[in-house]
């Protein structure tokens, strides 16, 4: 986010480059790098002769090229944008003798997704003499709430921990989908509030009380009551709630407890460190691991594995969703 910031600090400092390289696997920041540079360039009076978008697709380097080497209609700059230029990958390089030598009326961003230049070849040394290169890179899923919390930050709202695993749970490290969600939340949530699991069930649609995550909290609590409760409204809403979700993230939480057994050191600060959890989080290993001693938490691990290769379809002719979830629960408990 600090580069990101950067870029836009000089955008509107009015510190253009004429080469904006933007790659990388996660589309997000491409986009709003992207869209931030289309806004803000030029006004809404030069934009009409001086702003071009071309497609990966539909166009060609030189193309490309020929349109950057234009000069820009009563402005200082015109602005090319190239989406999807990942579908260019096969002759990306020729774009090295323009980088080596750019229009400097113009600015041309290059949106290269889910690909990275070669930094060996030319047109990234090229680039990164005259340009921008920025790699946008896809954040782990440990690092998915800590990013929610900042972007909250940004406009004004917090965010309970437990609401945050919730959108992490449901809509991974896609932040494209995330930042989608929480708009809908801005419009309902006041600023300076806290958006909290009551606030994501009700706009979003994740329910806050039969989810993995409190699937695998009562479970680490041998609460079997509640686990049953939640292991039946999985069986019954299997659509909503495949499986394959539910056994990894089962797998990761007893494979970190596994990890929490072997640490000398159990103070919250340290396992939240090594375990790669939020502080609030430590609770639920310290209860856990009470509950399930060592031994018993690699034989489950064992058990989630099997289990695991059971819900692909391994060694499990005819077996359904609903049986799949009820001997998951007997394994472990």
């Amino acid at each position: 986010m600090e580069a990101v910031k950067a870029i836009v600090t000089d955008i509107k400092q009015k510190k253009l480059k004429p080469v904006y390289f933007l790659m990388g696997d996660e589309p997000y920041y491409i986009d709003k790098i992207s869209d931030f540079i289309a806004a803000n360039v030029l006004t809404e009076e030069e934009r009409g002769f001086n702003q071009m978008s071309l497609y990966g697709k539909e166009t060609s380097i030189d193309d490309i090229v020929s349109n950057a080497k234009r000069f820009p209609m009563m402005a200082e700059h015109q602005v090319l944008i190239v989406k999807e230029a990942q579908e260019l990958s096969r002759t990306i390089e020729n774009l090295v003798s323009y980088a080596e030598n750019p229009q400097p009326t113009t600015v041309l961003v290059v949106c290269y997704k889910y690909k990275r230049l070669d930094k060996r070849k030319k047109l990234y040394k090229a680039v990164q003499k005259n340009g921008v290169l920025f790699e946008s890179k896809k954040l782990y899923e440990n690092q998915v709430a800590d990013w929610i919390r900042r972007v909250l930050n940004g406009k004004n709202y917090q965010i309970s921990p437990k609401a945050s695993a919730l959108l992490v749970e449901f809509l991974g490290t896609d932040l494209s989908r995330i930042n989608n969600e929480l708009e809908k939340l801005f419009l309902v949530v006041s600023p300076g509030s806290e958006i909290t699991p009551a606030h994501i069930e009700e706009h979003i649609g994740i329910s806050k009380d039969y989810n993995n995550f409190e699937l695998k909290k009562a479970i680490g609590e041998r609460n079997i009551n509640k686990a049953s409760k939640i292991i039946n409204y999985f069986s019954q809403n299997p659509k909503d709630n495949p499986f394959v979700l539910t056994v990894t993230l089962l797998n990761t939480f007893f494979t970190q407890l596994l990890k929490y057994h072997g640490l000398n050191d159990h103070s919250p600060k340290n396992v939240a460190s090594t375990l790669g959890v939020s502080p609030y989080f430590v609770g639920e290993y310290q209860v856990a691991a009470k509950n399930y001693p060592m031994k018993k938490v690699s034989k489950i691990v064992s058990s989630l594995r099997e289990l695991d290769l059971k819900g692909k379809g391994v060694n499990a002719q005819n077996m359904s969703h609903s049986d799949l979830l009820k001997e998951l629960l007997v394994k472990i408990i």
